[in-house]
């Protein structure tokens, strides 16, 4: 490899003090930024907005299916035990229940690993020691969101409306909700106890940008004798068929905030990967190079319906 190099381009947030370094399994430190408490709040307000107006809607619908029987058969059908009312009540239960539960598992469980509320100001979920984000994270963390909040929530508001809510009980009630609530206040990684107890972090999304500001130095370089463009590295269908989607979006996170430590190494894993000699000197221009070439391989395969997840899944 040549002597060429190029500035990093390195991440540094607003507030250096939620600025943090994550070593994925590889051994690869990448910059990160722990989300605000202020964004964590506000994607949780977006978030329980969303579940009021699912709930909301399911609720008219169920009214509107009620009414559609009373107007078919008359009042006394729908009072009838394991009548439409009946059927209708336990469907709407378990609405709630999925919507309350579902919604933050199956968001947070997919490639995006965010909510809507959470897509909105930008954040994630993310595991704190850098690998993937797995499914007893996801289950544990939103287990523990219903401790300190819902359920709580839930025993207040019926106690309150059955009248049974004594005054020092809404007050605890209430105190608790509000612990839980200020929890990620009151530590450094700004983590809420489900955080805690999953070993997750809830992080700052990179603004994704397009492959060639990704790897400004593997774009093509002109020949002037010949008029022509070329790249500076050219790999094979087989050195490019050893990854997929998760390593690229390791790779991209490397080019965008690693150190030159990080990128050492993983250029190092990549020629011992795909079997060539690491060179020195030039490893940015090499990563970037395969970073474009591996990209295009699996966006070229996406248009015919080929989608590799990762270096250990075959073509789906």
């Amino acid at each position: 490899m040549s002597a060429t190099t190029t500035d990093p381009w390195t991440r540094r947030s607003a507030n250096p003090k939620l600025d943090r370094v994550m070593v994925s399994p590889e051994g690869v430190p990448l910059n990160v930024t722990v989300a605000t408490a202020g964004a964590r709040a506000g994607a949780l307000t977006l978030d329980i907005i969303i579940i009021l107006g699912l709930i909301l809607g399911v609720t008219l619908l169920g009214l509107l299916i009620l009414w559609g029987f009373e107007s078919a058969f008359g009042e006394g059908l729908i009072l009838e035990e394991s009548g439409p009312l009946s059927v209708v009540a336990v469907l709407w239960i378990i609405a709630v229940f999925l919507f309350r539960n579902a919604y933050f598992l199956y968001f947070e469980l997919g490639d995006r690993a965010a909510t809507w509320g959470k897509r909105a100001v930008g954040i994630r979920v993310a595991a704190r020691d850098g690998g993937r984000l797995t499914a007893e994270a996801v289950i544990a963390r939103n287990i523990i969101r219903d401790i300190e909040l819902f359920l709580p929530l839930m025993f207040i508001t019926s106690g309150e409306a059955e009248g049974t809510m004594t005054d020092f009980t809404a007050w605890a009630g209430f105190l608790w909700v509000l612990m839980f609530l200020l929890f990620p206040v009151f530590n450094k990684d700004r983590l809420r106890c489900g955080d805690l107890i999953a070993g997750t972090w809830v992080i700052q999304n990179v603004k994704r940008n397009l492959g060639g500001v990704v790897a400004p130095s593997a774009e093509a370089i002109a020949d002037p004798a010949t008029g022509t463009t070329t790249t500076r590295y050219e790999f094979s269908d087989e050195d490019l068929s050893v990854y997929g989607e998760y390593e690229l979006q390791t790779l991209e996170s490397v080019l965008r905030t690693g150190t030159d430590e990080a990128l050492e190494t993983v250029t190092s894993s990549i020629c011992n990967k795909i079997g060539w000699e690491p060179g020195s000197g030039d490893k940015r221009i090499f990563l970037e190079s395969y970073y474009t070439a591996l990209r295009a391989k699996l966006e070229g395969g996406m248009r015919f319906g080929k989608r590799r997840k990762d270096k250990y899944s075959a073509d789906i």
